[in-house]
């Protein structure tokens, strides 16, 4: 098993030096991994993603404050855009994360939605090693360099705005109907539910959109409507 992961190539890809091997391995391994692999010595990398996400938070947040002097509303929109699963699922693309990733044969098959939130959540579990292993300040720096760079243009692209608010007016403007929204699914377990709404004019389903909550599944459909629609 001490060949599954070559933290070397790893380290060049993040473009961070890695002094613990071991946390950089968790933060890319899938509890689907733990499954097929019982010997398997490390723990999957739920627990990193959570402080990862913490840490992220805070990082975008702080930068937002110094260097932008928007109103709070403004500010929370911004940092919206940019922590989102779709944004952080592709730069986890541009830095290869899912060349590293381990995760069950079933899961290495699903090429959609599901691989787009591995990828998020890996790129969090990262940040979470790195702030574990060389402190906040090369946290910092890792987020800043690979995520905080893409604020310009999620903000130049109208990704900032609310994407429920935005269909509502498009599609009152252009078609005279209201939206509504159902939960097309929901799976997973109670620590780790997952839901897909559809968004809907009429009765007509026009885009879906996957979440962790009811409300975060909804703006995603919304969002995908935008674009079904080419109203973007």
């Amino acid at each position: 098993m001490d060949d599954i992961f070559d933290a070397k190539k790893f380290s060049g890809t993040l473009g961070v030096e890695i002094r613990n091997k071991d946390l950089f391995q968790e933060a890319v391994t899938h509890r689907s991994f733990l499954n097929e692999h019982r010997g398997y010595k490390l723990e999957h990398n739920e627990r990193l993603e959570f402080l990862g996400d913490a840490v992220l938070e805070l990082v975008v947040t702080d930068f937002l404050y110094r260097n932008y002097p928007n109103p709070e509303g403004d500010l929370t929109s911004f940092r919206a855009s940019i922590v989102n699963g779709e944004i952080l699922a592709e730069i986890a693309g541009n830095l290869s994360l899912g060349d590293f990733l381990l995760m069950s044969k079933g899961e290495a098959k699903d090429m959609g939605r599901a691989r787009m939130w591995l990828l998020a959540n890996a790129i969090e579990a990262v940040i979470g090693a790195v702030y574990l292993d060389q402190g906040y300040d090369a946290a910092r720096v890792f987020i800043e360099k690979n995520i905080v760079s893409e604020l310009p243009r999620v903000i130049a692209a109208g990704l900032h705005t609310d994407p429920k608010s935005r269909f509502q007016e498009l599609s009152q403007e252009k078609t005279g109907i209201t939206p509504s929204y159902r939960v097309l699914k929901e799976w997973g377990p109670d620590h780790d539910r997952r839901f897909t709404s559809g968004v809907f004019l009429g009765d007509h389903l026009v885009a879906e959109g996957e979440g962790a909550s009811k409300q975060e599944a909804q703006r995603n459909a919304a969002a995908a409507g935008i674009k079904a629609k080419g109203w973007a």
